[in-house]
């Protein structure tokens, strides 16, 4: 009888932490723990500013990359953006950003992207291959098969992550005002 209720206590007490932990304004894991990254940047920063992505990530093929770029806030915003112009037309496309995420997935062959892709006919697939190529996303390895190339693997999922909505996103919406 006394273990029944130690138990009926002890699930009380779960649920009670579980209600504080859901409620607005409980507490939260540090700062420093929730923003690893940031606050490791927040110690490197130079000038006004930087901005950084990174990841490290296997691919289903099996391939693993690893990747960090950072930039100088100055820089990027003095910087003439019209310059990405080109390289964010190829991915404004549903059936490119398909066969990028086809390659990713380890489907290579011009044949197997076109049908990945939905595409009917071969004019449009290379119409498709040759923005993606031309701006740097894909890269033809032999003959009639493509890849993303190892530098813009987690530049493009990071790109991604910027604009798919996300289930449990780490984000600070604060200004530091």
């Amino acid at each position: 009888m006394a273990g029944e209720s130690l138990e009926r206590r002890v699930a009380a007490l779960e649920e009670r932490v579980a209600r504080l932990e859901a409620e607005p304004g409980a507490p939260r894991a540090p700062r420093d723990e929730v923003f690893w990254a940031l606050e490791g940047l927040r110690r490197r920063l130079t000038g006004s500013g930087q901005v950084l992505f990174t990841g490290a990530l296997e691919l289903p093929t099996g391939e693993y990359y690893e990747w960090q770029q950072g930039a100088v806030t100055d820089g990027l915003l003095d910087a003439d953006w019209s310059q990405g112009a080109a390289s964010y037309a190829a991915l404004g496309h549903p059936a490119r950003l398909t066969l990028l995420r086809a390659a990713l997935h380890g489907t290579r062959s011009a044949a197997q992207l076109q049908e990945s892709a939905g595409l009917h006919t071969t004019g449009q697939l290379y119409h498709h291959l040759k923005q993606l190529t031309a701006a740097g996303w894909l890269q033809a390895e032999g003959r009639g098969h493509y890849r993303v190339p190892a530098g813009r693997v987690v530049p493009l999922l990071v790109m991604l992550a910027a604009v798919l909505p996300t289930e449990n996103p780490t984000e600070n919406p604060t200004t530091g005002e």
